[in-house]
């Protein structure tokens, strides 16, 4: 802890591990248990508590809670974890809790995320990387996000639900089942409004690439082919495309169901684009 910088009014307890360059300000309490990796910088106010490991070049602002007990009626004080990557950006008041018990005792989160201000990411959460949460986006308990997707501000996803790869879940919008992947899915009563395109085109795919995924989004969605049907179609005519296989075992694996339902009246706004 020598060659890390807290601040005089800080509290770290004796029982945490902060690494080299780590930078702790004022007023911030960092409990037992939590290892900090190099780099990592904590505003003033901020709270992080342990069982937990945070690796490097985090960001973690003024009055964000980090590692707190799980919200949950069945936890009774098990040592339950928190493991976050590297580069991670927490905002004000961001809340991230701890596993419990009969959710494996983990949350997790990978490199490179934002959450934004008041984001919340509940007990027994895994998240991938290079998401974006805006603020108030909030996660109940056991939610999976894969990789690169968005959730705008003031929305919230269900227990148990998944977000898929490059998934843009529009503002306000309450997710009670799977959210697609590639796909815009945005509203209280959540209707799809097709794929990203813009947003992928973004980070990088392809016209075909995001062509093809537009084509099993139409098969998926407006065939009027039942789930089962659309999927083996879907890899009869798109075969060998990685994005593609990744859409079609999402879908199949999904136990609460997938929102893929077209909006009323066919429409094809929704949110706008994500980037």
């Amino acid at each position: 802890m020598r060659s890390a910088s807290i601040h005089p009014n800080a509290v770290v307890d004796p029982g945490a591990h902060l690494a080299e360059g780590v930078e702790v300000g004022p007023g911030a309490v960092i409990g037992a248990g939590v290892e900090i990796g190099a780099g990592t910088t904590v505003g003033a106010g901020a709270q992080v508590y342990g069982p937990a490991r945070i690796g490097r070049e985090n960001r973690i602002y003024p009055m964000a809670a980090i590692g707190f007990d799980p919200q949950d009626l069945s936890y009774r004080g098990e040592e339950v974890r928190l493991e976050i990557g590297d580069r991670n950006t927490f905002r004000e008041f961001t809340t991230i809790h701890r596993g419990t018990v009969k959710g494996g005792k983990l949350t997790r989160i990978g490199d490179d995320n934002l959450f934004m201000a008041y984001a919340h990411v509940a007990h027994d959460c895994q998240v991938g990387s290079r998401t974006i949460f805006a603020n108030s986006a909030t996660l109940a308990g056991h939610v999976d996000v894969h990789d690169d997707a968005s959730i705008s501000a003031f929305s919230a996803v269900h227990q148990f639900c998944r977000v898929g790869r490059h998934a843009y879940i529009g503002g306000f919008s309450v997710v009670t089942m799977d959210a697609l992947p590639f796909v815009k899915t945005v509203g209280q009563k959540p209707a799809c409004y097709g794929v990203n395109t813009i947003g992928l085109k973004r980070k990088g795919f392809e016209a075909e690439q995001v062509r093809r995924l537009e084509t099993a989004y139409r098969i998926l969605v407006r065939s009027r082919l039942n789930t089962v049907q659309a999927l083996a179609r879907i890899r009869d005519e798109l075969p060998d495309d990685p994005n593609v296989e990744y859409l079609v075992g999402f879908v199949a694996e999904a136990k609460r169901g997938v929102h893929k339902s077209p909006p009323r009246g066919g429409g094809r706004g929704g949110g706008g684009e994500a980037g």
